[in-house]
């Protein structure tokens, strides 16, 4: 299949689009489970199938460091290696440039990580990482860039940018010079510039002046006020093509998805949902449930009562309560299954409102639910 990215229906700036890869269409809005290391943690690519996931994202940096690319070569691409026939995204490793800064040294030419592993030394220039995604065959491969903590100084943050520009350059000629079917891959470009609108304003004229497939806002999620994220969102947003995905990195939260999604963005990735879920915490219709807490022992009712995933279908709060305060392997994936298909059912509430024409409506309903007291649901 030609890939293709088509606007299908606006609400304001709220929009339903659809892209097409080699591997199937993703329905916009989207959100995009995180499988760092070709997995969704517990969960098999059948169980996100059946839940209705469209895409997964995996990490170029992490692949690289195991099992190796090699490896996924020989197996056929990271589709066959993972047994997942759905599309997938490869994160560049720009984020890990923010989260293992202790790790890794930066200059122009690129990044020297010290791995977790065995403690190995690796450079990764922007047109390695490049080649790495297309060898991976990721579905939609992201351009290198340097991922800035919060807070920043300017002088840092522009710098930073600047460097990111040079690296999209180099990672566009890289992707035009070594890919042999352009049909197959798309690449995005990253947009940066940390809190500062100028630089935002100017990363994004300079990185569309580049010509990618789709554009993606970075560094947010770093540690930012919501108010602050809000704002930088909203002010970079319109300076994106109106015919181009539109990806905001690193955001799960509901209430925050929601807002994005007005604002005109298309896609959306975050550990958030499945790492919480390991940790105990499950997002429900009426609110977030930390279903390891003492309240639920002997609650015997379902979950969400609103969701018909197999973990509401078949078990009771006290089970899962019991579960997890076992340390038994089953409430992880019980929890994060039942997180995952929160997240698919968000995504379908939000595509159906603009449809409907009636956003802010549905965004009020749900979020009326969602902010109450989660511990008093019943």
């Amino acid at each position: 299949m030609k890939k293709t990215f088509e606007v299908l229906k606006k609400s304001k700036k709220a929009r339903i689009g659809r892209i097409v890869t080699t591997h199937g269409v993703i329905n916009t809005p989207v959100f995009i489970p995180v499988g760092t290391q070709a997995t969704v943690k517990t969960l098999s690519p059948k169980e996100l199938e059946e839940a209705g996931v469209e895409i997964v994202l995996s990490n170029t940096y992490y692949l690289f460091l195991r099992p190796g690319v090699e490896i996924i070569e020989k197996a056929g691409g990271i589709h066959k290696f993972m047994g997942w026939n759905r599309p997938v995204i490869s994160d560049s490793g720009g984020y890990q440039v923010f989260s293992l800064a202790d790790r890794r040294k930066i200059s122009k030419e690129g990044v020297e990580f010290q791995s977790h592993i065995d403690g190995a030394k690796h450079f990764f220039s922007p047109e390695k990482i490049i080649e790495i995604q297309i060898n991976l065959a990721s579905d939609i491969i992201t351009c290198f860039d340097e991922c800035i903590p919060y807070p920043c100084e300017k002088d840092y943050a522009q710098q930073s940018m600047e460097l990111t520009l040079k690296w999209a350059r180099r990672c566009k000629k890289e992707f035009n010079n070594h890919h042999s079917s352009p049909n197959s891959q798309w690449l995005f470009g990253i947009i940066q510039g940390g809190m500062h609108k100028d630089l935002r304003k100017r990363s994004a004229e300079e990185t569309i002046e580049i010509g990618f497939e789709g554009y993606a806002i970075g560094g947010l999620s770093v540690g930012e006020p919501q108010d602050l994220r809000n704002e930088i969102l909203d002010y970079t947003t319109p300076f994106l093509p109106e015919d181009k995905p539109r990806y905001l990195m690193g955001v799960g939260e509901p209430q925050q998805l929601w807002e994005a999604v007005e604002k005109g963005i298309d896609m959306f990735d975050c550990a958030m949902p499945t790492r919480n879920a390991r940790n105990g915490q499950v997002f429900t219709s009426r609110g977030k449930v930390v279903i390891k807490n003492a309240q639920y022992k002997d609650d015997f009712a379902s979950l969400d009562p609103e969701c018909g995933c197999y973990t509401c279908r078949h078990f009771s709060r006290a089970y899962l309560c019991h579960l997890f305060r076992a340390g038994e392997i089953l409430a992880l994936r019980l929890n994060t299954l039942h997180n995952m298909h929160f997240m698919v059912k968000l995504f379908k509430q939000i595509r159906q409102a603009i449809e409907q024409d009636r956003y802010e409506e549905a965004k009020r309903e749900f979020l009326k639910k969602w902010h109450n007291d989660s511990e008093k649901i019943h």
